[in-house]
């Protein structure tokens, strides 16, 4: 008996071993300027034995069944249309799930080699010419130290500043990151992160959710005519699609949350589907297990859930509902701090923050039959903000020796309706327009007591009311041959609250030497809103509190980029870009004064600074490179550096470095799977980065000692500079696939060198001192992820 049974355990594990997991690969083809679907293009999973493929069906659908699970690059080819190369990972616990834009050629007839195998310039923004790049949701889990942030994963590109371990702001160009755009499926958001500030755009903990986001655009510059109120960059992201045919679950536990997903069909007419993700902060889960990590009350605890829901009709087009939204509270309390704890705060005082944010929204999108579709995007979005600050001084002989010093409380809703016509006339020739449409509800309410008597509370803002951007575009893309093409285009924006108006116009060209090799040049002018509260900043006249900047112009920029860009060797590609950045219209005060807006971001607060006058001026310019290897045998490599400068003039008509000028950044990442076999597969992922230190403005110690607080010396603002940045991640990993579960094991080692990154300086109230904070000096983020 006992034989037998050996025998029979000795085959079945033979079986299971031997046995080949295979998994589906299915999406849709359609084409990129008019989204209708491409009957009949073929789909071949190239070097698969044997070779694997299909053909799509009259709605542009495609299925490829029993695909061996791994990595599989896929070909897509069809008469008149440009070949198309997308590389996707198969795991046992997913289904991959592809929309593929493909482009038509201008000569007929023939099949166009497109030779690099992924081309991320070709972004899903068809205007785009300069300075964009396609973001992949894959590479933000792949790159070691993007934490799974779509922000952080930016900040490897040339251009983009990310020398900051505590927050997420996408620095571009020198320009300060309140100049970008973000955007979610169509429409404009608010800062998506937890802890954000109220006219901030970075945090330490993003709210997107990268297990729901779909391949975007990243630009950081010169930018397409439907893209307004930004000066620096745009990040245009999307959500992905929940699988339609089978329900999939995702389990994820790491030092940035647990979380939870779930994707499938709402029924079996495959014509519906859904995404859900939920996620809680892990210390905050520790927190209430009385673990305690060593930073006391000083806990950062959040949530975050994302959803999107997809209906195809058969005559009354498709419609997609989503929403994400974030909870976040931290209390930094020096009152409650231990002997030698580090606590980066404000010196001597107890500070509490609130930040909620959340955007939701409805998208409508109608494919007429001469190549034309309409698309409409309905929704609200906003973001809460409270923030208590009590002082402790031993001579106030109160409990705790606590009083009130400073309370906000800001709230932005914004109602959002736009409209765009996309118009296809033949492939040399696509236009589009639109209507943008966006009424602001705004609070703004704070206070501070410098005096800390009784009834010495006095009012900086305090508004309550509505306002409205109104936008409009239109732009046109001709392409002369396959090999140059032009776009054009125009934005006008008016802002109701001031009646101000800028009008933006945009050019882009691109010129194909050969196959390999193109040439780019973009221009335009951007404008964009200043921050809202610092319309309602308050200055006192005659006893009462006066609003001082309501009449603020848009701060307005001019670009000029030209860009090289070669494919060499075998998925090798380099980017060379030059580009000149004109600011002007930026808000300086009205009498002589280092101050500019230009400067705003580079703190956490959100300061009073009132009497401003729109006749500030900036420039930003210099060299990008970019060399990459795409992932290709295993391995892929990715080296930026920029080389920069910022410059900006207040109302004292002093040049100076603005607050974002690090003068160069270099980052090199690189990784390398090695597959064990089907199911074990081993990962390793480097990243380095060597960038120019933070600017910031010295501390006048001894002001500050006979002030009582900090006071920096104003007459050399952003004059001196932090020592330079380092730091050097590693993540090594581990995947495994089971018969219809992925097992993801990663540890993100993050500063492995323990460089001493300079933070901050502030001034030390109890010890009238000069304290200087560092950034992470070794960190590291273990994380499971459960697929099935």
């Amino acid at each position: 008996m006992k034989k037998y049974f050996f025998i029979l355990f000795s085959f079945l594990l033979s079986n299971f071993y031997s046995q080949t997991i295979t998994q589906t690969i299915k999406g849709v083809v359609i084409d990129k300027q008019s989204q209708t679907p491409i009957p009949g293009a073929i789909v071949q999973v190239l070097n698969s034995d044997p070779l694997l493929g299909t053909s799509t069906n009259e709605k542009g659908e495609f299925k490829i069944q029993n695909v061996p699970i791994g990595r599989w690059q896929l070909k897509f080819q069809v008469i008149s249309y440009k070949e198309k190369y997308i590389t996707v990972i198969l795991n046992a616990g997913k289904e991959s799930v592809s929309n593929i834009e493909m482009e038509e050629s201008v000569i007929q007839g023939e099949e166009v080699v497109v030779i690099a195998e992924q081309d991320k310039t070709k972004t899903n923004n068809k205007m785009s010419t300069v300075s964009s790049r396609v973001f992949s949701a894959e590479e933000a889990a792949r790159y070691a130290g993007s934490r799974n942030d779509p922000a952080r994963m930016a900040a490897n590109f040339a251009g983009v500043s990310g020398a900051n371990d505590s927050r997420n702001d996408i620095i571009i160009r020198g320009n300060s990151p309140i100049g970008i755009l973000w955007r979610l499926n169509g429409l404009d958001i608010p800062n998506p992160n937890h802890f954000g500030n109220a006219g901030s755009t970075g945090g330490p903990v993003s709210i997107l959710n990268n297990n729901t986001l779909d391949n975007s655009d990243f630009m950081s510059g010169a930018f397409a005519a439907d893209y307004g109120n930004a000066t620096s960059g745009v990040f245009d992201l999307r959500m992905r699609k929940g699988n339609n045919e089978k329900h999939e679950f995702l389990v994820q536990m790491g030092f940035n949350g647990f979380e939870l997903g779930a994707e499938g069909p709402f029924s079996k007419k495959k014509n519906a589907s859904f995404l859900f993700n939920y996620r809680y902060s892990t210390l905050a889960v520790f927190k209430a297990l009385n673990i305690d990590f060593g930073t006391g009350s000083a806990v950062p605890q959040y949530q975050d859930i994302t959803f999107k829901t997809d209906i195809a009709t058969q005559k009354a087009g498709t419609f997609s509902f989503w929403g994400v939204g974030g909870l976040s509270y931290i209390a930094l309390l020096d009152s409650d701090k231990k002997e030698g704890q580090d606590l980066v705060g404000y010196s001597a005082r107890d500070t509490y923050f609130r930040s909620n944010v959340g955007a939701a929204g409805a998208s409508h999108t109608y494919l007429f039959k001469n190549n034309a579709y309409i698309k409409t995007n309905i929704g609200v979005s906003g973001q809460y903000n409270n923030v208590i600050a009590d002082r402790i001084d031993t001579a106030f002989h109160t409990p705790k020796n606590l009083k009130p010093e400073y309370r906000q409380t800001t709230q932005t809703i914004r109602y959002s309706l736009n409209t765009t016509y996309n118009k296809k006339f033949n492939s040399r020739n696509f236009v589009n327009c639109g209507i943008y449409s966006e009424l602001y509800n705004t609070l703004f309410i704070d206070s501070t007591d410098n005096l800390f008597g009784n009834n010495t509370f006095i009012t900086l803002r305090d508004y309550k009311g509505s306002t409205a951007l109104l936008r409009g575009f239109a732009q046109w893309q001709h392409k002369f041959t396959d090999n140059f093409l032009i776009n054009v285009g125009v934005s006008d924006q008016f802002f109701l609250l001031n009646n101000s108006n800028a009008i933006e116009p945009r050019i882009g060209l691109k010129y194909s030497i050969n196959s390999k090799q193109s040439l780019s040049l973009g221009g335009g002018l951007h404008s964009q809103l200043q921050p809202i509260y610092i319309y309602f900043a308050t200055d006192s006249l005659n006893g009462k509190r006066i609003e001082t900047n309501r009449s603020l112009d848009f701060t307005r920029a001019a670009h000029g980029i030209l860009a090289y860009d070669i494919s060499f060797a075998t998925n090798f590609r380099l980017k060379a870009e030059l580009y000149y950045q004109y600011i002007y219209n930026a808000p300086v005060q009205s009498y002589p004064s280092y101050f500019s807006a230009l400067n705003l971001g580079a703190d956490f607060n959100s300061p009073n600074v009132n009497n401003l006058v729109s006749k500030g001026t900036g420039e930003n310019y210099g060299v990008e490179l970019t060399l990459e290897k795409f992932y290709s045998k295993g391995y892929y490599i990715l080296f930026t550096t920029s080389v920069f400068e910022s410059k900006y003039k207040g109302s004292d008509h002093i040049t100076r470095n603005t607050a974002f000028n690090g003068n160069y950044v270099l980052n090199l990442l690189g990784g390398k799977e090695f597959k064990i076999n089907q199911k074990h597969v081993l990962t390793l992922d480097v990243r380095s980065t060597y960038a120019g230190g933070k600017r910031y403005t010295p501390i006048d110690l001894n002001a500050s000692i006979a002030y009582g607080d900090e006071v920096r010396d104003g007459s050399r603002a952003y004059e001196l500079q932090y020592p330079d940045y380092f730091r050097m991640d590693v993540k090594p990993g581990y995947r495994y696939n089971s018969k219809k579960v992925t097992h993801e094991f990663t540890i993100d080692i993050q500063n492995v060198t323990r460089n001493e990154n300079v933070f901050q300086q502030s001034y030390d109230i109890k010890n009238k001192s000069i304290k200087t904070d560092y950034q992470l000096r070794f960190f590291v983020i273990p994380q499971y992820r459960l697929l099935f």
